[in-house]
């Protein structure tokens, strides 16, 4: 079981911790951050924008977080305009195989329909990303077109009918 928690100001801790532990982790898959986000003051500046994109009703910033509170991962619909958004996700190491994206996606799915009124949600994955692909097929995400995402062969999904 997991639970997802909308991104607040005392996550900030939390989520620096869970960024720079599984820092090689992600490099593996996506293009690392850089140095400065995983600095205490560039953390802290990045944090509190991402809390105004928030508070403005662009993005919607999630934890996802396991049966006994701990940070595992964070699901993100970034973008929000005419009902549409980017799914973003990103789950850790030690949680990692385990069908925990696939539910964080599936109740973002959820949320994002009901809490956030939004119609569809796209997403863009590296064509060698297996694992993040079979998240999205799990999720009645249906491939829109080829892509090149950071100069690496990438698939766009959409999904429709949220809230389900």
């Amino acid at each position: 079981m997991l639970t997802l928690q909308r991104l607040r100001a005392d996550h900030a801790d939390a989520v620096l911790a869970f960024e720079r532990e599984n820092r090689e982790y992600f490099a593996r898959t996506v293009p690392d951050r850089g140095d400065a986000y995983f600095s205490a003051a560039g953390f802290a500046a990045r944090h509190e924008a991402l809390l105004a994109e928030q508070e403005a009703g662009v993005c919607h910033f999630h934890l996802v977080l396991d049966d006994e509170g701990h940070l595992i991962g964070r699901v993100n619909l970034m973008d929000a305009v005419d009902g549409s958004a980017e799914l973003g996700y990103r789950i850790g190491e030690r949680a990692a195989g385990k069908g925990v994206a696939t539910a964080a996606v599936a109740e973002v799915c959820r949320v994002a329909g009901t809490a956030y009124g939004l119609t569809s949600l796209v997403a863009v994955t590296h064509l060698d990303n297996l694992a993040s692909r079979a998240v999205l097929a799990r999720n009645s995400f249906t491939v829109v077109e080829d892509v090149v995402v950071g100069g690496r062969p990438g698939i766009r999904y959409r999904r429709s009918h949220l809230g389900r």
